[in-house]
């Protein structure tokens, strides 16, 4: 078992290693748009998860998806050049929800906010104000 000083440092270069090859080494243009966000490796340094988010739609993502398959082998030998350990990481992909998720709240808040503000403007201009319920008041425990 490595300690967790030493899956990190490799982590981090797994990441380098993988990003580098798929922007300047992957001869296929749908590499263009991969972003590796993060790798993950298992406590006994046998197995990679590698995670990826891609720039565009559900066709774009299926595509991408199809190109790492068939790149594995490839990345995971130029990763085995850089790395001193006994064995080399079986690499996985993994397309990472966060950056979608990210954006979709951010969509969310935005629009809460924007929902907000003209609902303020359409208070002020009446002069009304809104009450809370008594059922709807945070007790105070």
């Amino acid at each position: 078992m490595a300690s967790p000083k030493t899956v990190a440092r490799l982590e981090a270069q797994i990441q380098r290693r993988v990003a580098h090859c798929l922007q300047f080494e992957v001869a296929d243009p749908r590499a263009g748009f991969v972003t590796v966000t993060r790798v993950e490796l298992s406590k006994d340094l046998q197995n990679a998860k590698v995670f990826y988010s891609v720039l565009g739609e559900d066709e774009e993502l299926r595509s991408t998806a199809r190109m790492l398959d068939q790149a594995c082998g490839f990345v995971q030998r130029q990763v085995a050049g850089i790395l001193r350990t006994r064995t080399v990481p079986r690499l996985s992909w993994h397309f990472d929800e966060s950056i979608r998720e990210a954006a979709r709240l951010d969509r969310l808040i935005r629009e809460a906010r924007e929902r907000d503000r003209r609902i303020a403007e359409e208070g002020g201009e009446r002069g009304e104000s809104e009450e809370i319920p008594a059922s709807e008041e945070p007790s105070e425990e």
